[in-house]
């Protein structure tokens, strides 16, 4: 059970070091605080868990199984990332102009706001319910109850999720002296706007 529970640790450590659209969110959301990258992180791993109970009771089955089902989640994945995408390019063009004018350059979003990006990004994914189904089951010791021990997994998996996605939110956060300046904020802005966008076009025209 002990080499289990460290394998399956593992296994999530490289999950959650494998960049994606979460990560690149939770960056871009950590520029304009802590509280507020803490929260999509809080969001995107409530995403995980719901999956994760999703996959324990063989619902994602259907979701894979079924090619029309999965490419109507896949387009209403690849316009959140455009959404988010365009968001971000907005908020630094519109930082662009502030700054020029001497204004106060943007507002930090509410928490509701952060909790529920991080949220709808997970949930708009339809790769994280495939995998989900994927990876949990390999996980569930031989004899072992599915459902209880699924639903286990799926928790903490969520909370180690947090905990290390927590360590990126600290590091900006860290590093806030250099991000404030605005030139480097807007610069990361634009940057994570674009890989967004980028993310949801790939996403779009997968087959």
């Amino acid at each position: 059970m002990l080499s289990t529970l460290i394998a399956f640790l593992g296994a999530c450590t490289l999950i959650a070091a494998s960049p994606g659209p979460s990560t690149v969110l939770i960056i871009k959301r950590s520029l304009h605080s802590r509280r507020a990258g803490f929260l999509t992180v809080l969001g995107n791993e409530t995403g995980v868990f719901v999956w994760g109970v999703v996959a324990a009771f063989g619902l994602t089955a259907l979701l894979a199984a079924s090619e029309p089902a999965y490419d109507v989640m896949r387009i209403v994945g690849a316009v959140v990332l455009v959404g988010f995408g365009i968001q971000a390019l907005r908020q630094a063009r519109r930082a662009k102009g502030e700054s020029e004018d001497g204004g106060r350059e943007d507002t930090e979003p509410s928490g509701w706001a952060s909790y529920r990006g991080g949220l709808l990004l997970n949930l708009a994914n339809p790769k994280a319910a495939v995998f989900a189904l994927s990876f949990l089951p390999q996980f569930v010791p031989r004899g072992a109850p599915h459902l209880p021990t699924m639903v286990g997994l799926a928790a903490l998996w969520a909370v180690y999720e947090v905990g290390y996605y927590g360590l990126y939110v600290w590091f900006v956060d860290r590093l806030g002296t250099v991000l404030s300046r605005s030139g480097v904020r807007r610069r990361l802005e634009q940057i994570s706007g674009g890989v967004l966008l980028l993310l949801g076009v790939r996403l779009a025209l997968e087959s």
